[in-house]
């Protein structure tokens, strides 16, 4: 699955979560995917607990965090 179509994955609906970005229109925000992995909690673990999730969504979470710290540098 290319980059393109990982990010169609993440949501953004005003009124849902506080309008922060999910996966496919649930209720499962990408900071918290972001927060158990850096808890060291694994993929298989978390799609274990959700089982409406697939790989791809913890791919495409991945993902859209990369592109948001993507910030040019400035240099002088």
């Amino acid at each position: 699955m290319n980059a393109t179509n990982l990010l169609t994955r993440i949501t953004q609906v005003p009124g849902q979560c506080g309008g922060r970005p999910c996966i496919r229109g649930m209720r499962i925000r990408v900071s918290d995917i972001l927060e158990m992995l850096a808890e060291n909690v694994t993929t298989a673990e978390i799609l274990e607990d959700f089982p409406d999730l697939e790989l791809a969504d913890i791919q495409a979470c991945l993902l859209f965090a990369a592109r948001r710290t993507d910030v040019p540098q400035l240099t002088a």
